[in-house]
C-alpha cells in the first residue's frame, strides 16, 4: 500500500467519524466530533498497520485479530456512557454508545479499503440517526402509554374491554 493510500484510508476514517459526531454535538451529548472522529481514524490506523506488516495470510490473520479486538474493547467506551436514571425507569446513552461502535467499525472498513460498505454504512447512519428521533417520538405518541397507564388515544375514564 502506498503512502497516499493509507493517507486516503485515515482520512476518509477521520472525517466519517466527525461526520457521525455532528449529530451527537448537535444533539448535546457529551461525545462529539474530536471523540467519534478520533475512534474511526484509530480504528482505521490499526487495521491499516495490520495491513501493512504482515504477509500473506499472516496479514489477515493480523487484521482479523486487531478487528476482533477493537470490535470488544470499543463496547466498553460505549457503556461508560450509557447512564441509567432515577430508580432504573429510563436508560440515557444508548445511541450515543451505539454511535461510538459504528464509527468504529466505519474506521475499520475504511482501513481494509472496503469503500463501498464504508458510504453505504456511512449514508445509513445518518439516515438513521436524522429520522430515527423523529419516528420514535411518532410511535411514542401514538402506542405508549402515558402515566396514568391509559392510551394518548383513549378518553379520561373510559374502559376498555
Amino acid at each position: 500500500m502506498n503512502l497516499a493510500d493509507i493517507g486516503i484510508r485515515l482520512t476518509v476514517a477521520a472525517v466519517i467519524g466527525c461526520m457521525i459526531g455532528l449529530n451527537r454535538f448537535a444533539h448535546h451529548r457529551f461525545i462529539g466530533v474530536r471523540t467519534l472522529g478520533l475512534v474511526s481514524l484509530g480504528a482505521a490506523a490499526l487495521v491499516v498497520a495490520a495491513l501493512e506488516t504482515g504477509r500473506g495470510s499472516d496479514q489477515l490473520a493480523a487484521a482479523s485479530r486487531i478487528i476482533q479486538g477493537f470490535v470488544t474493547g470499543i463496547g466498553f467506551i460505549g457503556a461508560g456512557v450509557i447512564v441509567q436514571g432515577e430508580r432504573g425507569h429510563k436508560v440515557h446513552g444508548l445511541t450515543t454508545a451505539a454511535t461510538v461502535w459504528v464509527s468504529a467499525v466505519a474506521g475499520i472498513l475504511c482501513g481494509l479499503g472496503a469503500w463501498r460498505v464504508a458510504t453505504i454504512v456511512t449514508v445509513l447512519v445518518g439516515v438513521v440517526l436524522l429520522a430515527g428521533g423523529p419516528i420514535e417520538k411518532l410511535l411514542i405518541r401514538r402506542y405508549v402509554s402515558d402515566v396514568e397507564g391509559e392510551h394518548p388515544d383513549s378518553q379520561k375514564g373510559a374502559t376498555s374491554e
